[in-house]
């Protein structure tokens, strides 16, 4: 997949996103967060297993090595939290404080590859990533409430999230089951967040009737179209790179709250879509400037 689409692919996956918070916050006025991750990651991992069949036959999983397996439940372990943690952070803080703390993997990605895996990324990253934060930040209205235990749980998942976004480009380029691994994160989740439910809540099959739309949503579209996307298109992007195109989710989540929720940018949040674009253009634009100067 050349470059150029598989950032395309990391835009929509963004994108799709961006627009689930729309869904994700008014399903939970319908079931308990964990009965509506596990019935969102269950239809999302059900949905593409056709797609895993397909690919074992390219590739048999026996093929793997001990590191790659260990590396997979590592992602699925760090997906888990990931939501969880988000989830049940979003139930006790606002959706600012947790829009603009999720955002903190766009640190939490350079900081680990250079720690972890001795990844040294582009100087550009170092700029670009506080770019990116402080423009979700403004997209937000340039302003976060107090901090409470919910502020720390989402502080919390964008750690989880920084590593699911370092391992999974790399993880999936090394076994090529890019879709394999998602599948395994989505029932996995799906499995604990199952288990908790029974234990924690009440499911029942009449709220998740009442929010089948919202269930739609997330699990066909945010969920088996955009995480696999976002699996796939890594193979090809940096782990630091992507994780500034993903920090756009704001910037349509902010969309789809103009679209659907009747709700406005202020100007504030205006200038914050604009850093978040700029931030996207030059992490990509810089580098590859730079390699045909070089080239020539």
């Amino acid at each position: 997949m050349p470059r150029s689409l598989a950032v395309l692919a990391l835009i929509l996956t963004t994108m799709l996103w961006g627009f689930a918070f729309v869904a994700q916050k008014s399903a939970m006025s319908e079931m308990g967060p964990l009965t509506f991750i596990a019935a969102r990651y269950l239809l999302g991992g059900l949905a593409i297993v056709p797609l895993v069949l397909w690919e074992l036959r390219r590739r048999k999983p026996a093929s793997l090595a001990r590191r790659d397996l260990w590396q997979i439940a590592l992602i699925a372990v760090a997906f888990f939290l990931g939501v969880w943690l988000q989830q049940l952070g979003l139930t006790m803080t606002t959706v600012t404080n947790g829009g603009f703390l999720t955002s903190l993997y766009v640190l939490f990605v350079p900081i680990l590859a250079l720690v972890a895996l001795r990844h040294s990324p582009h100087p550009i990253l170092w700029a670009c990533a506080p770019m990116a934060v402080v423009g979700v930040y403004f997209l937000n209205g340039g302003r976060i409430d107090g901090l409470n235990a919910g502020d720390l749980l989402v502080i919390a998942s964008a750690v989880a999230w920084a590593v699911q976004v370092l391992l999974i480009g790399i993880v999936s380029r090394s076994t090529g089951l890019p879709i394999t691994i998602s599948v395994i994160c989505f029932l996995t989740t799906a499995l604990a967040a199952g288990g908790g439910a029974f234990l924690f809540e009440t499911p029942s099959l009449a709220a998740i009737g009442n929010g089948w739309i919202e269930l739609l949503y997330a699990g066909l579209l945010s969920t088996a179209v955009a995480f696999t996307l976002q699996a796939v298109a890594q193979q090809y992007v940096p782990p630091a790179n992507a994780a500034i195109i993903l920090a756009a989710e704001g910037l349509f989540a902010a969309i789809g709250g103009a679209l659907f929720l009747s709700e406005r940018l202020t100007p504030i949040g205006y200038a914050g879509a604009a850093m978040i674009f700029f931030a996207i253009v030059l992490v990509e634009a810089v580098p590859a400037l730079q390699q045909r100067r070089s080239a020539a």
